[in-house]
């Protein structure tokens, strides 16, 4: 069984090139968990201490599995799987551009796939942690978000459904559901709102670690939201 003591624990970190997966690895380093990223993106310098595995498409299965089976290889153990890797596009349904099915693979099955390479080795820590990014918007959708909303329930749904399949390991499932995430670009895309309502990547950071940790034990199937103050 791997030791949940903090600086021995393994955390694989999917999307962590983005502005909140950036926010997850400073602050898991910073707990001294040792840290993999792994992302689709080649052009991006790993923080110090972390191993940063780029060029990783998690849409594609065997993909997703050599990914894992390298971070086990290098640290000897997977004791969390944070599953930040997605996307967002806005359209309406009448438009028949292919967004349906790049939120569906982008959201869910990069999820998906790395949860089913992760699985093998998150059941032989003594804590295994499993915690999904789904959306706080994906509860009740608006006009232009069916694709993207659509996606992140699904990410629920698998959330749930994981849970109750591993509740005889120690293996815990949860998600975390944003509202808006204070980042350059949504600042950007919508200059009179006030960012101060939104919710800062180093809180949803600290929310997503705490789930990982092995304190978290008692939650498992839960759907968190953190959404600030809008």
């Amino acid at each position: 069984m791997g030791d949940t003591t903090m600086n021995e624990r393994v955390i694989a970190i999917t999307g962590g090139h983005g502005e909140l997966g950036r926010a997850v690895v400073a602050a898991a380093l910073d707990q001294g968990l040792k840290v993999a990223i792994i992302d689709h993106a080649t052009d991006q310098t790993a923080p110090a201490g972390a191993l940063a595995l780029g060029g990783v498409d998690l849409t594609d299965a065997a993909a997703a599995a050599e990914a894992i089976a390298t971070v086990v290889e290098t640290f000897g153990q997977l004791d969390a799987l944070l599953n930040i890797a997605g996307g967002f596009i806005w359209q309406t349904v009448d438009d028949d551009r292919p967004a349906w099915d790049r939120m569906f693979a982008l959201n869910l099955t990069t999820a998906l796939n790395s949860c089913r390479a992760a699985l093998p080795h998150l059941k032989q820590s003594d804590a295994g942690r499993i915690v999904n990014v789904g959306a706080n918007g994906a509860l009740k959708s608006v006009s232009g978000m069916g694709a993207y909303a659509a996606s992140k329930s699904a990410v629920h749904r698998l959330t749930e459904s994981l849970a109750e399949e591993l509740k005889s390991t120690p293996v815990t499932v949860n998600a975390v559901l944003p509202s808006i995430l204070d980042t350059p670009q949504n600042r950007a895309d919508m200059p009179d709102a006030d960012p101060a309502l939104w919710v800062a990547p180093a809180d949803l950071a600290s929310v997503m670690l705490f789930l990982a940790s092995p304190q978290a034990r008692a939650i498992t199937g839960a759907l968190i939201p953190v959404t600030g103050r809008v």
